[in-house]
């Protein structure tokens, strides 16, 4: 089970059956493409990176135990920076490719025998439910990225 689900977050193959992975939705995407909303109350390219890395960096932080916080606020949809430009992008794109992989790293250390228990904290989802839940996010978010990027195209 733990080989099929790192084989659709972190495909090692070529592309993931189910469609691109987060990482190839967001290949090619500018900064002013990532901003753009199609329409006011719905999220961005942008902010979908950033909720993202935020989730990928929840469901580490139990797998390990982890006490550091996360690096942007608010926490589960972080602000944009004031003025996006091409470098502002490229450094929230480094910080979800550093969770990411800091994620698959932490599922992979993770002994099998965890994987049906409750972390300590009292949440009341098992590891592994929480593995199989942020594969799932992160293949959710993959498909409304995919979807942001035609929308983008087909603007006026």
């Amino acid at each position: 089970m733990l080989d099929s689900l790192l084989a659709t977050l972190d495909p090692r193959r070529g592309p993931a059956w189910h469609g691109p992975t987060v990482k190839g939705a967001l290949r090619g995407v500018t900064a002013a493409q990532a901003r753009w909303a199609p329409a006011p109350g719905r999220h961005s390219i942008w902010e979908l990176v950033l909720h993202i890395a935020y989730w990928n960096y929840a469901v580490r932080r139990h797998l390990e135990r982890e006490v550091t916080r996360f690096p942007r606020t608010p926490a589960n949809w972080p602000a944009l920076p004031d003025r996006p430009d091409e470098r502002a992008w490229a450094k929230d794109r480094a910080l979800l490719a550093a969770e990411h992989a800091a994620l698959v790293r932490a599922i992979k250390r993770l002994p099998e025998r965890r994987w049906s228990r409750v972390p300590p904290e009292g949440k009341k989802w098992t590891y592994g439910e929480m593995i199989v839940g942020i594969v799932a996010h992160d293949v959710y978010h993959g498909g409304q990225i995919s979807m942001l990027k035609r929308l983008w195209r087909g603007r006026r």
